[in-house]
């Protein structure tokens, strides 16, 4: 149950990802736009994906949950896409 629970948060953060992505990507601007905040979020979803690594249950179970590390990855993926898109708009911006 704490996996279900686990996935439903981390997929409640993940759908505003692409959303925010998109935002991002056709605003061309980094106002409003915070890049430490965007660095602290990678650094939780690292952290996030390396405690699943060093949690000796779950990799005990890791064949039936390796799922649970997706939706990390995802994130992470979609948190760098955003920090990529904040220095391309940075760079649009100084033009």
């Amino acid at each position: 149950m704490s996996e279900i629970l686990e996935i439903v948060m981390i997929v409640s953060f993940g759908a505003s990802w692409p959303i925010n992505l998109r935002k991002n990507i056709k605003g061309k601007s980094t106002k409003g736009i915070s890049l430490s905040f965007y660095l602290l979020i990678f650094a939780g979803y690292i952290a996030g994906i390396f405690s699943k690594f060093m949690n000796e249950a779950y990799m005990a179970q890791f064949a039936s949950k390796w799922y649970v590390l997706v939706f990390y990855f995802f994130n992470l993926v979609m948190v760098g896409l955003n920090i990529i898109v904040y220095f391309r708009n940075k760079k649009l911006e100084t033009k």
